[in-house]
Parts: structure tokens; C-alpha cells; sequence
């Protein structure tokens, strides 16, 4: 690219602009290689015609040359005047001048037609010249000193390495010509045959390789096709494994469940078998003055007044206690019938089945002149004496703590008995009755828990 300026002050009035206008002239080319602008030598501007025809004499004969010639003498129709800001441009291309274009350049600077074809004549000159210098060489012109010099020393390495090639192949020459051009004919001939033999059995050996090469190929496809048949095989059986595999883990998770399910059950079935039913169902105690069965109190007491509907609660576990044990045993009692109905249970006469003797009450006055009451504890004092003799006849050894007979308790620590029934007794010898034979029945339960267990 070839650039050429023409500095101008400017203002916004054209008078004044005219006053003060200082017109100078510059021409800047740019190296063809690094792009840097160039000041060229004052030499350029005073070439005249002569010294460019001397300098283009060479380029004569070759096609375009006095075109181009020509061309730059031409008058040059691309320039572009624009009145109002007073700069005139043109573009060239950087390389070389042709006969369509110029190069590429930008003039900026006064107005006035005798400067600028002054300006514009020394700038085609100048282009021109550059364009036969690279015309005559294969770099493109101009360019810097620094680029120059690399430029030199490029040439100077190829020259070297030109050189020495040079004198290598001298050197070359040079032996070949000092070597002797009588060789033993015979000698080569010979040789020529033997390499003929070699070559012939070389070639039927490689015919050879050939052929076992072709097998050795035949025989790589068909094992390349069995590994692939065995990979799809062995895909197959890893599939078959890993499925066989999941089976067992869920086969052996669900044994391992049974199994944990099964000694869940035997631990609950040891538990059971060592639990006693009876014990775990009709628990006895005391609880002061009062004996209890499943935490109800059976008694009363004038400091403390049980509810009614506690004893008939308590009279009701009583007798469902001593019905168990006597189905357990396979005994019938004689005379009378147990009926635990929980707490309005009752005892049947069996010698008259419309009378029921129940064992329970509300209390009040009337309750007190009932009989039915009575008869019916003393009835089922009665029952806990047939069990008691049942025992008896199957383990001589087994003994109540307390004797019962006709309705009574005795102790036998102090000899005195007590009475089951609540009329014409006190409350507190009636709440001992009941707690004795709660006690007695309790003896019963551990020796039937005792039989059961073994």
C-alpha cells in the first residue's frame, strides 16, 4: 500500500483557510513485507525520463512493458476530487503497477492542479520504478533496511548451501571420470546370473509365503468367526449366570426370612410352652385385708367399702378360675353346676335346674335377708372341696393351707374357723373367709400348673 499525505490546517471559514494554508507534500510507502512506512532517498524525485528509459531498457522486449510504460505517463482517471474538505485520493495496489491500475495510494493536500500533478507524476515514477525492480526479481519492492538485510542474508544462506552442493557434485564428477572402464565382464556376468537365480528363487519363495500367507489368512477368519460364536456364547452363559445368581441371592434372602421366621416361632413357642396358662390368666394375690384375683377385691370392709359391682367382678374370675381347673382335670362336680357369666355368674342346682344360686349382689337391706347369696358361697365352697378331694386321690401328698367344711374356713394355725356367709357374720371374719380360700384355690392352681408343665 502506498500512502501520500499533504497536511492542511483547517478552519470553518474558507477565507481564512486560504490565509493560512501551508502546503507541503509528502510521499510514504510501505514496506512489502513488514508494513512499515518508508521514507524514500531525495534521489527519487529529480529521475528523469532518460535515466527511466535507461532503467527500463532490459524490460523492452518483454510483453507489458512499454504498456505499463505508458500506462504511468497516462493521465490517471482515478483520481477523485471532493471540493468541500479539499482532499484528493486515489488507491493502488501494493505490489506492482499494471496497466488497469497504478497501486494503491492516498494523497491528501491542497486543492491547486499544478501541485497535484506534480505529486501525482513523481508517485507513478516512483511506483514504476519499484515495479521493475520486482519485475526482475521474485520480492516485491520496496523494502525497509531491516527487511533488506534478513532479505540478504536468506540469499546468502542458499547461496552457501548452492555452493556446496556444487562442489559436492564436482566432486562427484570428478571420481567418476577416474574410475576404470575395464571390469572384469565375465566377473559381472556371473554375478548378473547369480542375482538372476537369487531373484527366480526369491520370487517362488515369496510365492510360497504367498500361499501360507493366504491359508494363514483363511484360518484367522475362521478363528476370528469361532471367537466371536464363543464371545456370543460366553455373553449367553454370563447372562444365564447372572440370572441363576439373582435366583439364589433371592432363594437364599428368602431362606434366611424363613429361617428367622422359624426361630421367631420357636422362640415364641419355647416362651409358650414355658408360660402357664393359668398363671398368666388368673393371677391371686392380696392386697392388705383383701385377697384379689386380677386385681379385683373380694370383701368388704367398714374403713373401706369395695363396690359391689368390684366383688361380683371378683366372684366372676373366681368361678371361672375353678371351672378351668376342673375341665382340665375332667371333673364334675356333684350336686351343683358352675356357670362363670363374668360378673353375674351363678351356680346351678343340679338336683332342681330352675334354681340358680347367684354370686353376686347390689347390696341394701333386702340384699342382706336374701338367703340366695349365702347358699350360693357355700355352694361353691362345696366345689373347691370336691377338688380338693380329687387331688387328693391322684397325689396323697398334696394338702390345702386351709380346711373347709359346711361352709366354713378353718385356720389351723390358730384354730379358729370362719364363716362364708355374709348374714349374721361381720365384715371383716367374711373378707378373711374369702381371702383363705383364695389362698386355697391359688394352692390349686400352682399344683395343676405344676402337673400341666411336666
Amino acid at each position: 500500500m502506498i500512502m501520500a499525505t499533504t497536511l492542511k490546517p483547517v478552519d470553518s471559514s474558507s477565507n481564512i483557510m486560504s490565509k493560512l494554508a501551508l502546503p507541503t507534500s509528502q510521499v510514504n510507502f510501505v514496506c512489502q513485507r513488514c508494513c512499515q512506512p518508508l521514507r524514500l532517498d531525495q534521489t527519487f524525485s529529480s529521475l528523469d525520463g532518460q535515466t527511466l528509459q535507461d532503467l527500463a531498457a532490459p524490460l523492452a522486449t518483454t510483453s507489458g512493458g512499454k504498456e505499463n510504460w505508458d500506462t504511468c505517463t497516462a493521465d490517471d482517471e482515478d483520481f477523485h476530487g471532493d471540493i468541500d474538505d479539499g482532499v484528493s485520493r486515489k488507491h493502488i495496489k501494493p505490489a506492482r503497477l499494471s496497466s488497469h491500475d497504478s497501486g494503491g495510494f492516498t494523497l491528501l493536500g491542497e486543492s491547486d492542479i499544478g501541485n497535484m500533478e506534480n505529486l501525482s507524476h513523481r508517485v507513478k515514477v516512483t511506483s514504476y520504478l519499484f515495479d521493475i525492480m520486482s519485475g526482475e526479481s521474485d520480492v516485491d519492492h520496496p523494502l525497509c533496511e531491516e527487511c533488506t538485510d534478513t532479505l540478504l542474508d536468506q540469499l546468502d544462506q542458499k547461496l552457501k548451501i548452492t555452493e556446496d552442493e556444487c562442489k559436492d557434485y564436482r566432486e562427484l564428477l570428478e571420481k567418476l571420470n577416474q574410475s576404470s572402464d575395464h571390469d572384469d565382464e565375465e566377473g559381472l556376468l556371473q554375478e548378473i546370473q547369480q542375482l538372476q537365480k537369487e531373484e527366480t528363487r526369491l520370487t517362488e519363495k515369496l510365492v510360497e509365503i504367498e500361499e501360507e500367507r493366504k491359508q494363514v489368512s483363511e484360518e484367522t477368519g475362521q478363528k476370528k468367526n469361532e471367537v466371536l460364536r464363543l464371545q456370543q456364547e460366553e455373553e449367553r452363559y454370563w447372562k444365564e449366570y447372572s440370572e441363576y445368581k439373582r435366583q439364589l441371592l433371592e432363594f437364599q434372602d428368602e431362606q434366611r426370612s424363613v429361617d428367622s421366621q422359624l426361630k421367631y416361632a420357636q422362640a415364641q413357642l419355647d416362651k409358650l410352652k414355658k408360660t402357664n396358662v393359668f398363671n398368666a390368666t388368673f393371677h391371686i394375690w392380696h392386697s392388705g385385708h383383701f385377697g384379689t384375683i386380677n386385681n379385683f377385691r373380694l370383701g368388704r370392709l367398714p374403713s373401706v367399702p369395695v363396690e359391689w359391682s368390684e366383688i361380683n367382678a371378683a366372684w366372676g374370675q373366681t368361678v371361672l378360675l375353678l371351672h378351668s381347673l376342673a375341665q382340665k382335670m375332667n371333673l364334675k362336680f356333684e350336686r351343683y353346676q358352675l356357670v362363670p357369666y363374668g360378673n353375674h355368674s351363678y351356680l346351678e342346682c343340679l338336683s332342681d335346674k330352675s334354681k340358680e344360686l347367684p354370686l353376686y349382689g347390689s347390696g341394701g337391706f333386702r340384699f342382706f335377708w336374701d338367703t340366695k347369696f349365702d347358699q350360693a358361697m357355700v355352694a361353691f365352697l362345696d366345689c373347691l372341696q370336691q377338688f380338693k378331694e380329687e387331688v387328693e386321690r391322684g397325689d396323697t401328698g398334696f394338702c390345702l393351707p386351709y380346711k373347709m367344711s359346711n361352709g366354713r374356713i378353718e385356720d389351723a394355725a390358730t384354730g379358729t374357723s370362719y364363716s362364708i356367709k355374709i348374714q349374721f357374720n361381720s365384715e371383716e371374719q367374711w373378707t378373711k373367709a374369702l381371702k383363705f380360700m383364695l389362698t386355697n384355690l391359688k394352692w390349686g392352681l400352682a399344683w395343676l400348673s405344676s402337673q400341666f408343665t411336666k
